[in-house]
């Protein structure tokens, strides 16, 4: 258990995981006070990787659901081991006739086959899953309940019970109830709202792209090695690729990708030819490629030393990519069309009114 916010910050940090006080915050008080937390924010900014980081620090297993389409309590809750049950039954099959030796009448082999009809569905047979297992541990876990949005409103719903109460119920085994409350990590990435029942029950938190700033400092600690001009060259044309229109932006995840790709090629500094060599790596639509590569001067002014990011405490604000030029809507079209028109008969009924004149 973290003690304070600063020492959760440190706690984060010796995980490799950089991040503010207000984060930090949120996770001291959802530690404190019992509850889940709710993380929305873009795809690849870090919000899986706080659930393994905090699980690493506070050193609890970590247990994971991740969610999908068609997701069911069945796949999160439990399952029967039917092949191992399939198997008993034909056990049970060639040791029926001992087990109905000496019974004299139809009422005492049902009695007798009774005491055994448990066993079927006893925790032998049962496969615990993801939240399952959480609950039923003895020993305090955090459960990371992964991309929630891609589930169903259905299975969100079935969520209400398991994060008020903390316990489940299988209907042959009955209610189980939580030995340690698990802590709950609900990640998503804002492909849908979800309820306000559910976000009333957890701590919300939003972690968006960091800043110029803290994102060097992640490039820093987790690719080491990188030289210090390329990486103020890698955050700086980062940015600018998120100033874009894009479909996908550039995540930490591919921006740490991407200095560990030039690291591997021996890169001293970037150039507008490595950089359209290694653009793969960042942007991942042929869409997006298109935007890019119309905007690739732009985008390579930084490498070119015209605006390399200095180590400051500051953070200096992205300059915004050359804007197209309007396309003309239709009406604009047709007025330009009507225009052209009356200037040319105009001109031409002047050329004819010229030479009647003139005969």
């Amino acid at each position: 258990m973290f003690e304070s916010i600063e020492q959760t910050i440190a706690r984060l940090r010796e995980q490799q995981y950089i991040c503010d006080r207000k984060l930090a915050t949120v996770v001291f008080l959802a530690l404190q006070m019992r509850k889940p937390i709710l993380i929305e924010g873009p795809a690849g900014v870090g919000k899986t990787e706080l659930a393994k980081v905090v699980s690493a620090a506070l050193g609890r297993a970590l247990i994971r659901l991740q969610c999908y389409g068609g997701l069911d309590e069945a796949h999160a809750l439990y399952e029967w081991e039917y092949g191992k049950q399939l198997l008993y039954t034909q056990i049970l099959r060639d040791k029926i006739g001992q087990l109905f030796d000496g019974v004299d009448g139809l009422h005492e082999a049902v009695a007798r086959l009774n005491l055994h009809e448990d066993v079927f569905f006893s925790e032998r047979f049962l496969v615990r899953r993801p939240i399952l297992q959480a609950i039923d541990s003895p020993d305090p876990v955090v459960l990371l309940i992964d991309e929630l949005d891609r589930a169903e409103e259905q299975f969100e719903a079935f969520l209400l019970e398991v994060l008020s109460d903390f316990q489940v119920t299988v209907p042959e085994l009955g209610t189980v109830t939580a030995k340690t409350v698990p802590f709950v990590i609900i990640t998503s990435n804002n492909t849908r709202d979800l309820s306000d029942a559910l976000k009333r029950r957890c701590l919300h938190l939003f972690i968006d792209y960091p800043d110029e700033r803290r994102e060097l400092e992640i490039v820093r600690l987790k690719v080491p090695v990188l030289r210090e001009t390329l990486a103020e060259q890698v955050i700086a044309v980062i940015r600018r690729l998120r100033a874009l229109d894009l479909r996908k932006a550039p995540s930490i995840s591919e921006t740490l990708d991407w200095a560990r790709a030039l690291v591997l090629l021996d890169a001293d500094a970037l150039t507008p030819a490595l950089l359209e060599e290694t653009l793969h790596l960042l942007v991942k639509y042929e869409r997006d490629t298109q935007r890019v590569s119309e905007q690739l001067t732009w985008i390579a002014e930084p490498i070119q030393g015209q605006s390399v990011p200095q180590s400051t405490t500051t953070t200096t604000p992205t300059p915004l990519p050359p804007q197209r030029p309007a396309e003309p809507d239709a009406m604009s079209l047709e007025q330009r069309r009507q225009e052209h028109t009356a200037r040319y008969f105009t001109s031409y009924r002047g050329r004819t009114d010229g030479r009647t004149g003139g005969a």
